[in-house]
């Protein structure tokens, strides 16, 4: 029997935990450029971006390609 998950990055890794990494990374004002959504450009706060990124599955897949796209460069 195989893991399915055996092949994906983000196995493990919460919604919080990759928002928490880019933040501390980019900033929110960076953030906010990169991808440009009311809830980083906005006041932004971790509770209510992740309930915006949990109810938005094109803006979780964005901040999760980010998320892919700056751990690849730390490897």
């Amino acid at each position: 029997m195989t893991d399915p998950q055996i092949n994906n990055p983000l196995h493990g890794v919460t919604l919080e935990m990759i928002l928490a990494h880019l933040v501390h990374q980019y900033g929110w004002e960076d953030l906010g450029r990169r991808i440009p959504i009311h809830c980083f450009t906005n006041d932004p706060s971790l509770k209510s971006s992740l309930k915006f990124l949990r109810r938005t599955p094109w803006a979780r897949k964005k901040v999760e390609d980010l998320y892919l796209g700056a751990v690849d460069k730390k490897v």
